[in-house]
């Protein structure tokens, strides 16, 4: 901890100070915050109050769109010989697929009571270029059951023995896809529906591109021409370059079904939404809108968000820094916390190096240098990209990343500033939990009396869901 910041800390007083809870993992951290800290929260979804009676009739009762049934049986095959694909999201996403209130076991039901034999259905994971499964992981999201009764698959995007040619689009994108899903009688999506800050909302069309694609239609769907796009951000479907090419996509190779939920802030179903492509997701997007968006009169100098479920390693914690933006001031600060539990915290290793280089050069150089007509675009050069946004916002010293995960030492490769420049020189502690809430707390304290402030009380604010909630300027 440098002099600066252990003088600051030594000399703050907050008394007074008022207690809010962040999430953090399975549980919340504890954190003292400025009596004048506003606590901004996303309206309150209702749970369903019967989750698994809402699935099922969401499934009998599909949106503009044929029971699944009459889907399996319009093959023009025997039902007995007709194949079947269920994409799933991988770990990263929080959907409901397992037990008594998850969408697998009744979607799966329909599918064999019509006949279909279960040799021939396949699960396909739309990992995108995220890393494979492992079997943990499978039972955790899909189930036990699920796991030891169907095939599973991890889709590969560098694997192209395992795609094929489907689709040129309008924006001139080849398009290689999971030869599994396209050879499929009946391809069938799954997900979750929530705020996406790049194609507006996650779900439906993602589940295909860029979930199933190769690796060249994501360099497409994740280059500079589309992440830098206007209308690429959060809520925007119209003019967003990046939902039209993924529905595109969809469209192009074929989906006969899709169901999808959205979630609360605790991870209880919310909606369930069955049916066509375009229809069912859609009325997701309007049922879930209304309550992500919080409305900013005035930005604030401080503000206070966290990584969430999403926020597994640093690749993903982006997507809570870059939906805090609309709330901070220019030349503000961002404090953040994240669960980087994964098993690469940081991220994969083309993400790392592509981290270490935006850290040595700078949001608008990395950018130029993506743009180069030289450059090979790289696995995971996106996320860095996105980093940019927020960094270009409050500065390399604006941003305060807490996440006891990583090792101290790979902050030498991190942009901005270290939750451990904030606790002491070899502190242990008991619990992940324990040194997050250290490294919050003092990162709090040493923002609201940073030096650039001048000794004025800065304005704060606290994003009480993290990346789940789209502060959005009134108007």
């Amino acid at each position: 901890m440098g002099d600066i910041r252990k003088d600051i800390l030594d000399k703050a007083d907050i008394r007074g100070w008022k207690n809010v809870e962040v999430a953090f993992g399975d549980g919340f951290l504890q954190i003292f915050v400025p009596s004048e800290c506003a606590v901004l929260n996303m309206k309150k979804m209702p749970p369903l109050a019967q989750s698994k009676s809402e699935i099922l009739n969401t499934l009998n009762h599909p949106i503009g769109s044929p029971h699944l049934s009459e889907i399996i049986r319009s093959k023009g095959k025997p039902v007995a010989d007709t194949t079947v694909c269920v994409t799933v999201s991988d770990i990263t996403r929080p959907a409901p697929y397992k037990g008594e209130n998850g969408i697998l076991p009744p979607l799966f039901d329909i599918i064999e009571q019509t006949g279909v034999k279960r040799e021939n259905i396949v699960i396909v994971i739309g990992n995108g270029m995220h890393r494979p499964s492992t079997l943990e992981e499978r039972i955790g999201m899909y189930g036990r059951d699920v796991v030891d009764s169907y095939r599973i698959v991890d889709h590969d995007c560098e694997d192209l023995s395992s795609q094929v040619l489907a689709a040129h689009t309008t924006r001139g994108t080849e398009v290689y896809l999971n030869k599994i899903f396209y050879q499929s009688d009946v391809k069938i999506i799954t997900g979750l529906v929530e705020s996406h800050f790049m194609v507006g909302i996650s779900g439906g069309r993602k589940a295909v591109c860029p979930a199933l694609v190769n690796t060249k239609t994501i360099e497409k769907f994740h280059g500079v021409e589309f992440l830098e796009h206007p209308n690429a951000t959060n809520l925007i479907l119209d003019g967003n370059p990046c939902h039209e090419e993924a529905l595109e996509v969809a469209k192009t190779v074929g989906v006969d079904f899709m169901i999808s939920t959205t979630l609360d802030n605790e991870l209880s179903i919310t909606g369930v939404f069955a049916g066509d492509l375009v229809k069912a997701h859609l009325a997701a997007f309007e049922a879930m809108k209304e309550f992500v968006c919080i409305p900013i009169h005035d930005p604030y100098d401080i503000v206070l968000t966290h990584a969430g479920y999403v926020g597994r390693d640093h690749y993903q914690s982006v997507k809570a820094a870059v939906n805090a933006m609309p709330a901070v001031k220019e030349k503000g600060i961002i404090v953040m916390v994240a669960n980087n539990n994964d098993v690469e915290p940081i991220g994969s290793q083309e993400y790392q190096t592509l981290l270490h280089l935006f850290k040595m050069l700078g949001p608008d150089r990395y950018i130029s240098i993506l743009r180069h007509p030289d450059w090979l675009f790289t696995k995971d050069q996106w996320e860095p990209e996105m980093w940019g946004k927020p960094f270009r916002k409050v500065g390399d010293d604006g941003l305060i990343y807490c996440s006891p995960q990583i090792p101290k030492d790979n902050f030498k490769i991190i942009p901005g500033v270290s939750g451990y420049d904030f606790i002491p020189e070899k502190s242990e502690f008991e619990s992940d939990a324990e040194k997050a809430t250290a490294m919050f707390q003092n990162a709090i304290i040493y923002a609201v009396h940073h030096p650039r402030f001048n000794g004025k009380k800065p304005t704060i604010a606290f994003i009480e869901e993290g990346p789940y909630a789209i502060p959005m300027a009134e108007g």
